[in-house]
């Protein structure tokens, strides 16, 4: 069964990036990462692509404005994507872009969705507001994506406790290490699974 092509929108480190790149092989077996692209020139997230030997493309709004889902779509096209996976990917896409790519793209979310989530939930907020509520259980989610930040279907989803004397720094790392770093490359194997067994048919 030929892998499904995948490119991974990266805007920082590239934490979730580098562990779908490992399970390359072990957990993703149907697809493969052959493009990276990154709205930030400086993001770390490119040279772990380049130690990976993934191709890799800078599209910022900066140089492109109006232009730059545009440019992203013809970068997709000319590496003939199949599958979209957002790790850290910090801008929203517009409808235009998402329904063109129905299903076909993922994110992943540092806590169980609907709990703190959409506009202005990212990165250490989401944390900072889990341990301000005094929450007992977070996680980590992974969803299709659409218009609404945080708002497309659910397909995976791992909880995490929250422990007595966490700063959000801690938690963070933690939901990563035990839910973000294990379900989002299952879930890029079962969706580029069922994309590829579509493609057969």
């Amino acid at each position: 069964m030929k892998k499904i092509r995948i490119a991974v929108l990266v805007s920082g480190g590239g934490t979730n990036l580098q562990a779908i790149i490992d399970a390359q092989g072990s957990v993703i077996r149907s697809g493969e990462v052959v493009l990276v692209i990154s709205n930030n020139e400086n993001a770390y997230a490119l040279e772990r692509a380049k130690q990976a030997n993934i191709k890799t493309a800078v599209i910022t709004k900066k140089a492109y404005g109006a232009a730059f889902e545009t440019e992203i779509s013809k970068a997709l096209e000319e590496n003939k994507i199949e599958l979209i996976v957002l790790a850290g990917f910090m801008s929203i896409l517009s409808k235009d872009f998402t329904s063109r790519y129905d299903h076909r793209i993922l994110n992943i979310h540092p806590s169980l969705i609907p709990s703190f989530c959409g506009e202005g939930f990212y990165g250490l907020k989401v944390h900072e507001a889990a341990l301000s509520k005094g929450v007992k259980v977070t996680g980590a989610t992974v969803h299709y994506v659409n218009e609404i930040p945080d708002g497309g279907e659910i397909i995976a989803q791992k909880a995490v406790t929250v422990q007595d004397g966490d700063t959000p720094e801690v938690l963070q790392r933690r939901v990563m290490e035990e839910a973000e770093w294990v379900i989002f490359p299952q879930a890029v194997e079962q969706v580029a699974k069922e994309l590829g067994m579509r493609n057969e048919e």
